[in-house]
């Protein structure tokens, strides 16, 4: 095992669908070159036990939930979230204010202090998908506005496609955290994502965090991938 970095950047996405693929590749990687992400599939099929045995394991996790609900229902999931010793939680803005403070004061109960964050707009969706749900602000006016209600409900920052990271970084200060999904190297394909960005450009838009699924997760060496991609960012 290396060293550990002072504040690991990447993220590696586990997008499997039961423990036993999730774990296998956990323990291809570093708990001191990454954190790792389970997100609603594995965990719908795992459980916290998954969770629990990845921070035995001395990884960092961000639980990808994305919790939209009432008020009350999201402020008890992020409290029972944050009891498992997750690094990171997230909740969706378009909840609203209210719900995104009830998650705040969920997580203050708990004891525990993980980042709390808030998805903007999926990197999934461009202007098209979203005038297709009501929406008729541009994507960039959406993710604006999104992530200044989430500093006003005290959240610590947004998931957000890079190529909004200028404009967030500009707008809400360097402290407020921004973690980018949809990043993929420049020899790698764009799978499901509309609005990717390449690691080192993420990094110098202002991403505090990347999250990199199928470049690492897929590759022969996976942490020969992880390490080849650290090597390349610039220093934060």
């Amino acid at each position: 095992m290396t060293e550990r970095a002072a504040d690991p950047a990447i993220i590696v996405a586990l997008d499997y669908a039961e423990a036993a693929h999730a774990l296998a590749l956990a323990e291809r990687l570093d708990p001191a070159a990454c954190r790792l992400k389970v997100g609603k599939e594995l965990f719908t099929a795992a459980g916290p036990r998954l969770v629990e045995a990845l921070i035995g394991q001395g990884f960092d996790v961000f639980l990808d939930l994305k919790f939209h609900d009432i008020p009350n229902t999201v402020a008890k999931a992020c409290e029972a979230a944050a009891r498992l010793g997750v690094w990171m939680l997230n909740v969706h803005a378009s909840g609203g204010l209210s719900m995104m403070q009830a998650a705040r004061e969920g997580v203050a109960r708990s004891g525990s202090n993980p980042v709390l964050i808030a998805v903007t707009v999926l990197t999934s969706m461009d202007q098209t998908a979203l005038k297709q749900v009501g929406v008729t602000t541009s994507v960039q006016g959406q993710v604006l506005h999104l992530a200044g209600l989430t500093k006003e409900a005290g959240l610590d920052g947004v998931v957000c496609s890079a190529q909004e990271a200028v404009l967030l970084r500009n707008a809400l200060g360097p402290d407020f955290c921004l973690v980018t999904p949809g990043i993929r190297p420049a020899n790698a394909g764009l799978d499901d994502q509309s609005r990717v960005v390449t690691p080192q450009d993420a990094m110098r838009n202002g991403a505090h965090y990347l999250v990199i699924g199928r470049p690492i997760a897929a590759a022969a060496d996976p942490l020969a991938a992880l390490e080849a991609i650290a090597r390349e960012l610039p220093p934060r």
